[in-house]
Formats: C-alpha cells, sequence, structure tokens
C-alpha cells in the first residue's frame, strides 16, 4: 500500500425526514444563497417545498437558479456565475444530483474569479478559493456530493471536462432516502452503474500487487450496488433498498476507495465523457457501453484482477485466469441486460463509422487527465468492443 492522506471535510446527514436541516447548516455559511437545481422533478415531488421553506425560515434569502440538465452544460454555469455575482451571494445550495451539484461547484468557483470558468476545466486556471456549498441529494450515482470534484460540458467545443480541487467539497450534504424515491427505474440504473464504474476504474487500473483491504472495500461496494439497486427496481419506494443504494455510490467515489493505491486512472469515464459530450446520452447509459468493452480489452492484457473480481463478486471459480476473467465480464455485462441498460453503440443508435470521432474527441480529456498511452488509436480498438 502507497502512502497516501485521507481527509474528507464533508458533513453527512443521512436519513429520513432530515431534508429541513438544509436551512440551519446552510445559514452557518451565509444570508443570501443561489439555489442550484434541474427542472420541474423537485417541484413535483414536494423537495422544493421543503427546502424553500427551511431555508426562508432560517432567515436566508434566495436567488434561484434552475434549469440544470443531465450533462451539465458550460453556458448555464455561466447563467449562474453571472446571478451570483449580480445578487452578491454568499453561499450555493444544490438541490439534485451529480449534474445538479457538479454545477453548483463551478458557480461557486466561478463566482470569485474574473475569468472563464472554463480555464479550471483545461488546466489553465487553479482554484483558491469557492462559495460554500450545501446540498440535499435527490439521485444516488456520482457522488458528487461527498467529493471534491465536478463535471461540466462545453456545448462550443463539444468536450466534457472534469477534475477536482479540494476547495469543491460540499460542506454539508443531506442524504433523505425518501428524495430519490421518485426516481424512475432507468436513472435508478444508470446511477448504480455509475457508482459501479467509480469502484472498478480505481480496482483494475492501480498497479499495486496486493490491496486486500481496498480490494475487498471495492468488491463490497460492487455487490452491494448490484444487490440493492435489483431491490430498488422490484419496488421504487423500498427505503431501506433506496438507504443502501444511495450510501454505497457515496462511498463508491469519497476517496476512500483509491486510498493507498498509487496513481490510478480513469480511462472508462474519460472515453464515455466523449460519447456524452457528442451525443448528450446519460452518462450512466454510456458507462454500461464502455465498460464492457474497456473490460473485454483490458483482461486480455492484464487477466489476473479480472479474474479474482469474477471470483469474489460473481463466484466464478472454475476455467483458467483467461476464462475466469471472461466469465466474470460476461456476468457483469448480464447483470446490465437485467437492469435494462444499454450495452453497446448501436442501442443508443450512435453511428459505428463515428469511432475515429469519439476517439479523436476522447484524446484531450485523456491528456489533460496525464493518460497520454490512450490515444486514438487504443481508444478506438476500445470503441469497436463496444459495438
Amino acid at each position: 500500500m502507497k502512502n497516501f492522506v485521507f481527509h474528507n471535510p464533508t458533513k453527512i446527514i443521512f436519513g429520513k425526514d432530515t431534508i429541513t436541516s438544509i436551512g440551519s447548516e446552510t445559514a452557518a455559511y451565509g444570508k443570501k444563497a443561489l439555489m442550484v437545481y434541474g427542472r420541474e422533478s423537485i417541484k413535483k415531488n414536494n423537495i422544493y417545498d421543503q427546502v424553500t421553506e427551511a431555508l426562508r425560515e432560517a432567515g436566508i434569502t434566495i436567488i434561484e437558479h434552475g434549469g440544470v440538465q443531465s450533462n451539465p452544460v458550460l453556458s448555464h454555469v455561466h447563467q449562474g456565475i453571472k446571478l451570483a455575482k449580480e445578487n452578491r451571494v454568499d453561499t450555493i445550495v444544490a438541490v439534485g444530483g451529480g449534474s445538479v451539484l457538479d454545477s453548483a461547484k463551478a458557480i461557486s468557483a466561478g463566482a470569485l474569479v474574473d475569468h472563464d470558468v472554463w480555464k479550471f476545466f483545461i488546466g489553465k486556471k487553479s482554484i483558491k478559493d469557492a462559495l460554500p456549498l450545501t446540498c440535499v441529494l435527490t439521485l444516488a450515482a456520482s457522488g458528487s456530493e461527498m467529493n471534491s470534484g465536478m463535471v461540466v460540458t462545453n456545448e462550443e467545443t463539444e468536450q466534457k471536462f472534469g477534475f477536482a480541487n479540494r476547495h469543491l467539497y460540499p460542506k454539508v450534504s443531506i442524504l433523505d432516502p425518501c428524495a430519490t424515491f421518485t426516481v424512475p427505474p432507468h436513472y435508478t440504473a444508470y446511477g448504480a452503474v455509475d457508482a459501479i464504474a467509480h469502484v472498478l476504474e480505481y480496482y483494475f487500473t492501480n498497479r499495486e500487487p496486493y490491496t486486500p483491504v481496498q480490494d475487498h472495500f471495492m468488491e463490497g461496494i460492487v455487490i452491494s450496488c448490484m444487490d440493492s439497486c435489483d431491490r430498488v427496481l422490484q419496488n421504487l419506494e423500498d427505503y431501506d433498498a433506496r438507504a443502501d443504494l444511495m450510501w454505497a455510490a457515496t462511498l463508491a467515489l469519497n476517496g476512500l476507495s483509491g486510498a493507498g493505491l498509487g496513481k490510478t486512472g480513469f480511462p472508462m469515464h474519460m472515453i464515455e465523457h466523449s460519447l456524452s459530450a457528442l451525443y448528450n446520452i446519460a452518462h450512466g447509459a454510456g458507462l454500461s457501453i464502455v465498460m464492457p468493452g474497456w473490460m473485454i480489452y483490458q483482461a486480455q492484457r492484464t487477466p489476473e484482477k479480472f479474474a479474482q473480481f469474477a471470483e469474489r463478486v460473481f463466484n466464478i471459480t472454475s476455467g483458467d485466469i483467461e476464462e475466469k476473467a471472461a466469465e466474470g465480464i460476461q456476468a457483469l455485462l448480464s447483470w446490465f441486460v437485467k437492469i435494462k441498460t444499454p450495452t453497446n453503440l448501436t442501442a443508443l443508435h450512435i453511428p459505428i463509422q463515428d469511432i475515429p470521432k469519439i476517439a479523436e474527441n476522447a484524446v484531450a480529456l485523456a491528456k489533460i487527465w496525464n493518460m497520454k498511452d490512450y490515444t486514438a488509436e487504443k481508444i478506438e480498438e476500445i470503441l469497436k468492443l463496444c459495438v
């Protein structure tokens, strides 16, 4: 195990009837808040009313910035930054899933600088400070509620880039599983896939020869995500299943998974970002296409960890290393089919002839993420396994 520092400053408030605490928690950081949210869903399920009432009772003035879309876009972030500056807000409140949180984080950093916030994403500027951020989570998926990362799509350049900075951790995140009851089956499944992908990026890309603590932790998260997702899809209002999925997704990307693993990479996310940037598909849907293809490609080169994954997650014990590795990948693919997420490019009407274009788009992010071995040719090879 490599040396590491684990420091996660986000306060988590978890459980039923916790949303109303957003008022007092936010009041500790400011009295004028930019409230960032998506479209109409939080107004239909009463979360909007709960949050706004709690904020006003705490004496907080609310400036609303709704309309965040799945795969949040830079132009909407720019609008939020303008609102924040014009109204001199001193805190940001995010109510939604990962897209809302990522937009809110970008606004929190962009509100304190004069340059274009996109410069942070392309490595031209570094974040020195950000407005304090609190959140009410409504989707189990991204882990953004307890990490320092954010992802935004630049519509003009068709680039979906992300990065992390210590100033972007939310101060407080409220996780009430009841807030996810109205998430439809397909987005519930996409969220589970996203959480699993976060774990498997660390699991398969680290180079440490023996990491039993981290391996068992990550294998457990994968098993928990699959089990709780299956239970939720049987009953969308199963509180315990929603709670298990919500907490597993948070743990998948809050810093614990990668602790002590040394250098790791996020190749599956890097490739998927190009799919959702170019075709505006749901992130989890894109990952369920890319993950099996990348795993097949990598297992042909380093099958040992994939065989371990097959044994421990799917109880596959027969066959040699290569056979177990292949069977484990097939088992994960079969689970994607079971929960009805797409498993190939054609399922989302992405033209096969676009593979070179997708690969070229992905290379730009590979360079920023210092994954220089991912050339356009290599990414094309992987994408051809996603057909």
